[in-house]
Formats: C-alpha cells, structure tokens, sequence
C-alpha cells in the first residue's frame, strides 16, 4: 500500500502541480478513480494542505503575495484583488497587509484559512469591472488596477469625506499622482454616485495640497 501510494502520489503530483490549487473536482477529471484516503494520508505527510472546504494545494509552494492573490481569486469566484490588498501593492500605503482583500459580486464573506485570511466585500454586478490579469506560474489572478483600487476602498468607506481624513489614511501623494484622471473619471460616471465624486473631489485636493 505504501509503495502505491508513493507511485500515486509521483503522478498525482505531475498532474495537479499545474493547477497550482486543485479542487476534488479537478482530481475527479485527471483521476475518475481516485480514493480520496489518499487526500487525508497525504496532508498528514505534509505532501498536500487543504485551504477551505474542497481546495488544496501542493505544501511546498511558496506563501507569496502572488499565491495568495491566486488563492483569493480562486476560492471564492468571482471576485478580485482589491482595497488594502491592492493599496499595499501599488504602494500607496506603506505597510505590508495580512488579509488578501478582494471585492466580488457574491455576498461579503470572510475566511480564516492555515496559510492566512481572506476579506471579500460585495459590489454591485455592474461594478465589477476595472481590474487586469497577472501572470502567477501557468495562471493568472484578477487585481484592481490603481484607478478602480482607490474609487472601490472610497465607495466602501463612506466615512471618508473630509480632507483630514486622507491625512489619517497615509496614502502616499506621490504615487496616487500617477492615477489616469481620465480612467478615473470614466470609471465614476458607471459609479453614478454623487457622495463618491465628492470623496474623489477631496482626494484629489489632498493629492495636489
């Protein structure tokens, strides 16, 4: 049994390791016959963790930033990088962000998992837009481009609307004056929220301040 196993594994391993995170059912199309024991054997030699509910992946993977955004976007669909996540990325605000914060058209949700915890805020179907794909590996994850990052954490923060308050958030000037106020400002028309253009509107004062 042990040889087999470790037989298994070698193939097992071969073909799930392009999946990167691999589901029960994505085992079911490469393996019709899998004995799912060995999932349970194989976390206890450390081969294999189990992130949430049906979704694994390979233990020696590295617990990057690009990984867990790969993860984000991949146990809860559809949904993207976004907010502190996002911020942290394009370096507008200076510390390292612990939660993958992600916004999805699904319900608000939230996971504590072995290898970190995962935030998703809902939005609206029509709002989820503004975001471009990075390569991770052989896949690609969702991230809000810095345009939607900063007008979605706005619109979700309806307690920022004074200058002052941009003052406590520490963005960093210099990199938000690289936003395309273009982009921006189409971005805000499909917003269509007049309490957000005025949170833009002192933004964009605190910006240039």
């Amino acid at each position: 049994m042990g040889i087999n196993r470790n037989i298994m594994y070698n193939l097992f391993q071969e073909k799930m390791e392009l999946f990167c995170v691999f589901t029960n059912k994505d085992i079911e199309k490469e393996f019709p016959k899998f004995d799912k024991k060995n999932l349970v054997y194989w976390q206890k030699k450390n081969y294999i963790k189990k992130i949430r509910n049906n979704y694994y992946y390979f233990s020696k993977n590295e617990l990057s930033d690009e990984f867990l955004f790969f993860v984000a976007n991949k146990i809860y669909h559809p949904s993207y990088i976004s907010l502190e996540s996002s911020l942290s990325y394009y370096s507008v605000i200076p510390e390292s962000v612990f939660t993958s914060t992600s916004v999805s058209t699904l319900k608000t949700n939230h996971f504590s998992t072995l290898i970190g915890i995962f935030s998703y805020n809902n939005i609206k179907e029509n709002l989820f837009f503004g975001y471009t794909l990075i390569q991770y590996k052989n896949h690609f994850f969702k991230l809000a481009n810095l345009e939607k990052t900063v007008l979605d954490y706005l619109y979700l923060h309806p307690e920022i609307a004074a200058k002052n308050d941009f003052d406590s958030l520490r963005w960093n000037k210099e990199v938000l004056k690289k936003i395309n106020f273009k982009r921006l400002s189409d971005y805000q028309i499909l917003f269509n929220s007049n309490a957000l253009n005025l949170r833009i509107k002192r933004l964009i004062e605190y910006i240039h301040a």
